[in-house]
């Protein structure tokens, strides 16, 4: 789908907004940030479609390493009777998050399963009996609106309820809230950008559960000390756009920042930058500026975690690529541990598909391993052709500049992917490896078809693990 189409369905939808809250997105305006950056086509074939439920999997197997940091320790033992939402997994350090029963069943086994990368990790194997819900769950569809938790307490339910962030990486969500005394909370930035192509689960959820992300953002305000809110959605999201305008009136301290079309427009430090006009440090968090950023489907399961004492026990996955039949890209509430095999069976797979990548295709990762199973972050399913993966042709640098002036950190990006490639390290980390975010906006512009994020990637590694062995051996 190209990009004047895209506008053209943005432009459909836009037409049922009313005259007066276009005014008023107008009066809004757009930001961005203005270092760097790219416009990949946005393909967002299921930006229409409902979220539909996936049916549950007979057997699920959960994995115990669903977030970012140290695994979740099994609370559980082989014969063990488990429902919905009961803790399964237990965090096991300062950073980890609990993980909890997706389905109802009988434990079958703990055991270490290949994930999405082929490596083996510590899970859960349920096999399902039914779909009976831990009795401490409302799981009725009443919006609870009055908050009842303080700050400490909602913190608490966060860390109780695993919550992780749903734009990607899964970092816990409780320790963005654990503030020193001398840190400060200025701004709840609240990533609605959903910049990624194809992915369009965040834009679904804003349109069908607006007011309980509404709420989740007032919980996060009560938990953050923030005075606002700010609400960043690129401007290719009108109808979204103007339900969260319409959903704010009542909440003076929320509002909505629409953005221009770029990528990477939700990374943290960009949003910052072109919501607050803020930068981050190289090194630093976004709460050393005053600032804590979610995402807007984190939000929504804040709500559900304390309005409703609800776990995360699904993923929110687009289903898409170019070579799907229209019809069949979706966006999907799926159950953790479903099996990704049988995802692909239900969509029906491309016969000409090359790759298979779980999340966006500038920052996703390709699925080496079809036996895995789904978990917290799997955001989208992009089936890429054989001839969309097929890598052009490595030609010499012509130092045309384009990766640096694509480079949204400032860095000089055919310089790193030189000195990792001939690792040498040292100089990798006095060039800025360690502050790459790997958003592949240098790759995706290199016209001589370099590797540049692949070597990076490979060197950012090394180079971490390097400064972490010089830190050790002090």
């Amino acid at each position: 789908m190209s990009e004047n189409r895209i506008k053209e369905l943005a432009g459909e939808l836009a037409g049922e907004i009313s005259k007066e809250i276009k005014r008023e997105i107008k009066s809004l305006g757009k930001k961005t940030f203005h270092m760097g950056g790219v416009h990949p086509e946005a393909n967002k074939f299921a930006h229409s479609k409902s979220v539909e439920t996936f049916p549950l999997p007979d057997q699920a197997v959960v994995y115990m390493t669903q977030h970012l940091g140290a695994p979740a320790k099994p609370v559980v033992q082989k014969g063990d009777k488990v429902k919905v939402g009961q803790l399964v997994g237990e965090a096991s350090g300062f950073v980890s998050a609990n993980i909890h029963s997706p389905i109802s069943g009988t434990v079958n086994r703990i055991d270490m399963i290949a994930d999405i990368t082929g490596y083996k990790r510590p899970a859960v194997i349920i096999d399902r009996e039914g779909d009976e819900w831990d009795e401490s769950i409302d799981t009725s569809e009443d919006i609870v609106r009055e908050i009842k938790l303080n700050k400490e307490e909602i913190i608490a339910r966060m860390k109780d309820r695993g919550i992780v962030g749903l734009g990607g990486a899964c970092f816990p969500t409780h320790i963005k809230y654990m503030l020193k005394p001398e840190q400060k909370c200025e701004f709840l930035i609240v990533n609605a950008a959903e910049c990624e192509p194809y992915i369009s689960t965040d834009n679904r959820v804003m349109l069908e559960r607006t007011e309980q992300c509404i709420i989740g953002i007032e919980i996060a305000l009560i938990a953050s000390g923030a005075p606002q809110a700010i609400i960043g959605i690129e401007d290719n999201k009108p109808k979204a756009i103007a339900k969260l305008v319409e959903a704010t009136k009542g909440h003076p301290r929320i509002k909505v920042q629409p953005l221009n079309i770029k990528y990477p427009q939700g990374a943290e430090k960009q949003l910052i930058k072109a919501i607050t006009g803020r930068s981050v440090p190289n090194g630093a968090l976004p709460i050393s500026v005053g600032c804590i950023v979610n995402n807007i489907t984190t939000m929504y399961v804040l709500y559900q975690a304390v309005q409703k004492n609800k776990p995360i026990v699904q993923a929110y996955t687009t289903i898409s690529g170019k070579s799907i039949p229209a019809e069949q890209c979706k966006n999907f509430r799926i159950r953790l541990g479903t099996p990704i095999k049988a995802i692909m069976d239900a969509v029906g797979i491309p016969e000409d598909t090359g790759k298979i990548i779980a999340g966006g295709p500038m920052m996703g990762k390709a699925i080496t391993n079809i036996e895995a199973y789904a978990g917290k972050g799997m955001s989208s399913l992009l089936f890429i052709s054989e001839k969309e993966a097929a890598r052009g042709p490595i030609r010499n640098c012509t130092r045309c500049g384009k990766c640096v002036q694509a480079c949204p950190i400032g860095l000089e990006p055919h310089r790193l992917h030189a000195l990792a490639s001939q690792n040498r390290l040292e100089e990798c980390e006095q060039n800025g490896i360690m502050n790459c975010i790997e958003c592949g906006s240098c790759q995706f512009i290199c016209p001589a078809n370099r590797p540049i994020l692949d070597n990076i990637r490979v060197g950012k590694n090394k180079t971490g693990a390097m400064i972490r062995a010089r830190a050790t051996n002090k």
